[in-house]
């Protein structure tokens, strides 16, 4: 099994389970938790994979993704009423599955020897669009477009650092631990201490 495929298993799990959150403040019944569970899992990957042409969609390749995207929506189903304040565990838990979501598109694209610009923007996708189906499609404001909140900032960020690391010398593993470091970072640092981007503000048109 490779570093990308273990990357790919890991995101997929903890994107399922923010699903299953977010499906639960939504109440929504065990077959709303699936779908929204896997929707949230692969849906970057998905779309990562199609654009890079691979031989095939990761978790059409290998259905034990779907399985686990699933297993982790059934539990969920019968265990959230136990947790006090899901939105607060939706957040953190989407943070670490965009730190991992990132490395795993960052290392797919690397895998291909994609060039630069390439490798980030499949780490973004990768780490970003199945959190951003998730919540579109549930209703709620994306966390990726909440406002001057860092988020696909922190994938694109993570993923110049592995792709500058990589430029240096530095191992693929190496550098895709980096990645999530970073990214994982960043985004905590602004979940924890309100780090946040400038906002653009409307300004009264001269006279």
């Amino acid at each position: 099994m490779t570093l990308v495929t273990l990357l790919d298993y890991a995101s997929v799990l903890v994107f399922a389970l923010t699903g299953a959150l977010v499906a639960s403040r939504a109440q929504l019944d065990i077959v709303g938790f699936a779908f929204i569970s896997c929707l949230t899992a692969v849906g970057g990957g998905t779309l990562r994979d199609l654009l890079l042409n691979r031989e095939q969609v990761f978790w059409v390749d290998d259905p034990n993704f779907i399985l686990l995207a699933s297993g982790a929506a059934v539990v969920v189903f019968f265990t959230a009423h136990l947790v006090e304040s899901r939105m607060r565990w939706v957040i953190w838990l989407d943070s670490f599955a965009l730190a991992i979501a990132v490395s795993a598109g960052t290392g797919a694209a690397l895998s291909m020897d994609k060039p630069a610009v390439i490798v980030v923007l499949m780490g973004m996708a990768t780490g970003s669009l199945g959190g951003l189906m998730r919540d579109v499609v549930v209703g709620e404001v994306p966390l990726v477009l909440k406002q001057g909140e860092l988020y696909i900032s922190c994938a694109m960020i993570g993923a110049i650092v592995a792709v500058a690391a990589i430029s240096l010398g530095v191992t693929s593993g190496l550098a895709l631990i980096l990645c999530a470091g970073v990214c994982w970072g960043l985004r905590a640092g602004s979940i924890a201490f309100g780090w946040h981007l400038p906002v653009y503000k409307s300004r009264p048109p001269r006279s």
